[in-house]
């Protein structure tokens, strides 16, 4: 792979799009405690369900997938090479995880990188959210959720279009080094269950 000025160039917007960190926006427009400082403190669509119900979560959720989907997206569309899509694909969710408008404080990237895999495919797109949703209701662990949902995402992509096993694998793994503490909670069996609190009144 040759690391040309595009690649940069698109490298850097990817984190400084992921670095707009949608839940702590969603939350202020809304009057909404900082996600931040609130519930898991993690800024995240999942965190806003809790305090800020499903339609500020909605707006997280698309916002933070957008991060990831747009990037991708023009650097496969200026025909960029896999492994470069992945290197952008990943900045993006670093802009996320490590945000420079938002003091580094993020979130766990995984909508974002999620986002990032759905301009393969529809069809990619509907597995990541099913898996997503069948491991949410059978286990109630949003971070295991993710984590499974991670596995399977390189074997899914081998099967609708093997182009982009390598950059999906990429951030798969990324996604599951960002859920160690997660992991080891669940092997301590500490790890919170998925639970939706009332948003507060005001």
């Amino acid at each position: 792979m040759t690391i040309t000025a595009l690649t940069l160039g698109m490298i850097l917007s990817a984190y400084l799009a992921g670095s707009i960190s949608s839940a702590v926006l969603v939350c202020r427009l809304r009057g909404l405690p900082d996600p931040r400082t609130q519930g898991s403190g993690n800024p995240g669509a999942t965190n806003v369900l809790r305090i800020g119900g499903v339609s500020s979560a909605a707006l997280v959720l698309f916002f933070d997938m957008l991060k990831g989907a747009l990037p991708a997206y023009i650097a496969f569309r200026l025909g960029l090479d896999s492994v470069s899509l992945g290197i952008i694909a990943i900045a993006a969710c670093l802009g996320h995880i490590f945000p420079i408008f938002f003091h580094f404080k993020g979130g766990k990237g995984v909508a974002t990188a999620f986002g990032a895999m759905a301009p393969i495919g529809p069809e990619l797109a509907l597995l990541l959210m099913g898996s997503w949703v069948l491991m949410v209701l059978i286990c109630r662990y949003s971070s295991l959720a993710a984590i499974v949902t991670a596995l399977l995402a390189p074997f899914y992509t081998w099967y609708l279009d093997d182009r982009f096993v390598l950059p999906v694998a990429m951030l798969s793994a990324l996604i599951i080094i960002r859920h160690k503490e997660n992991i080891q909670r669940l092997l301590k069996g500490e790890e919170s269950k998925f639970s939706r609190k009332k948003p507060p009144k005001t």
